[in-house]
């Protein structure tokens, strides 16, 4: 058998560690020095080798794509910490009170909005839920449609650009940011239309379940209603065209965009009284600890890369792959179930770091487009998000629902929801020009 037993040792220990709840960063780095140690003993490994890691290092901190990863980041801190997302949320719950569902269909319409803007899951899902499930509850909603919408809507921000999780796959499998964002257009609105779908459905073969508003509950309406929007929904959506605009058009890259879009989020506080020391300091340390996560995640996953490379891993893993029975489809098939069985207790970052470097040679032997790739991969990241029973959005929502949500009731609510989500990914896996025609489009484009 060779040196593949410790390979495979390698990987099942590093798996074992992660599952027993140790930090990822410590799980990568111990796994990498243990097995280094019992690598160079055999003699299969040679210790030269570990001075890449200082190239892999400095590469890294001198990332220009990866430093958009703090301004996206603080744009969304701002925003979130200021109240004007909320205050966008209360905004367009009042518009669409009167229509049968609502509600439900704000959350959808405002959970995309925030994906585009904040970018952090846990953030925009304890907002929604805290500031409209007991609205909804109060006005006889289902519990299970109240919540379901909130989950699968706030994982949203795993999808629709600027996500963080396609930029980091874009570093992980070397397509430009500009391109997995474009990608990504198309598919983010089939899930949140999907979703609208869905809602209207309810609300008509089922319409004790989704209610309208009374009328008492809409107390701003005509002028005032129309102030409003202009005050807290306009200014957020053409923060939104101008950071997605600038990159689509070529006229600046995803990092400039994002330090135009943490800029404009900083004017938006201010134009809304809201802008001080607190709020600047607040979203600068929740954007240092994020950032500083990735960062650690991302150094100690180089360690494991290399020292697995060393030992045979990534050639033993890309010729499984590679003759995979069913070729083609039979590495989509394992690619896929692997991302969602992992995808279900990891984190998005953890699940970039671990399996895409292993999926990419395989990938390329087997001409498969990397960007259709990386966008379906997004789709069944977001899917496992929102699985029972340990999917992260559900304990999001349930930290934030009230006493008369069950847990059980949350992980009901999401199974229809998984459901849409694994049709659009069929979708995007039979029609990749779901995802290729914007890219196509701008590079036709002179000047892009």
């Amino acid at each position: 058998m060779g040196n593949e037993w410790l390979v495979i040792a390698m990987f099942a220990g590093f798996i074992l560690i992660l599952l027993s709840g140790y930090p990822v960063a410590f799980s990568f780095a111990g796994t990498a020095i243990v097995f280094g140690l019992i690598g160079y003993w055999m003699g299969i490994l040679d210790p030269n080798r570990l001075r890449a890691l200082l190239f892999i290092w400095f590469g890294t901190m001198s990332n220009f794509t990866l430093l958009a990863i703090p301004y996206f980041i603080f744009l969304g801190a701002i925003l979130e910490k200021s109240g004007i997302a909320e205050e966008l949320l209360e905004t367009v719950g009042i518009m669409l009170g009167p229509v049968r569902g609502g509600m439900a269909l704000t959350v959808v319409i405002v959970g995309t909005l925030l994906a585009a803007t904040t970018g952090v899951v846990a953030a925009t899902i304890i907002v929604m839920g805290m500031l409209t499930l007991p609205i909804k509850l109060r006005y006889g909603y289902d519990k299970q449609l109240a919540s379901g919408v909130i989950v699968a809507s706030g994982t949203m921000a795993q999808m629709i650009p600027p996500s963080l999780v396609l930029v980091l796959l874009s570093d992980q499998i070397g397509v430009s940011v500009g391109d997995l964002f474009l990608g990504a257009v198309i598919p983010g609105l089939l899930l949140a239309g999907a979703y609208i779908v869905y809602v209207l459905g309810v609300a008509y073969f089922r319409p004790e379940a989704a209610p309208p508003l009374p009328p008492e509950a809409r107390t701003v309406r005509g002028w005032a209603l129309f102030w409003r929007v202009l005050r807290a929904v306009a200014p957020p959506v053409l923060l939104i065209l101008a950071v997605l605009g600038s990159i689509f058009q070529g006229i600046a890259t995803p990092t400039e965009a994002g330090t135009v879009g943490a800029v404009g989020a900083c004017l938006l506080a201010a134009f809304n009284g809201r802008l001080n020391w607190k709020l600047i300091i607040d979203s600068a340390k929740s954007t240092a600890r994020v950032t500083a996560l990735v960062v650690i995640i991302l150094f100690c996953a180089s360690l494991f890369s290399l020292i697995f490379d060393a030992l045979g891993g990534k050639a033993l893993i890309t010729n499984m792959l590679i003759n995979a029975p069913g070729g083609y489809w039979g590495f989509l098939l394992i690619a896929n179930l692997a991302v969602f069985i992992l995808g279900i207790p990891l984190e998005f970052t953890e699940i970039c770091f671990i399996v895409m470097p292993l999926f990419v040679p395989a990938a390329l032997a087997l001409d498969i487009d990397l960007a259709w790739f990386a966008i379906v991969m997004a789709i069944n990241l977001q899917t496992a998000f929102i699985s029972p029973p340990v999917g992260f959005s559900l304990f999001y929502l349930q930290s934030a629902s009230p006493r008369e949500v069950t847990t059980a009731d949350i992980h009901r609510s999401a199974i229809p929801f998984m459901v849409i989500q694994l049709i659009v990914l069929g979708i995007v896996i039979a029609f990749p020009q779901t995802v290729r025609w914007l890219i196509d489009a701008a590079s036709r484009v002179p000047g892009t």
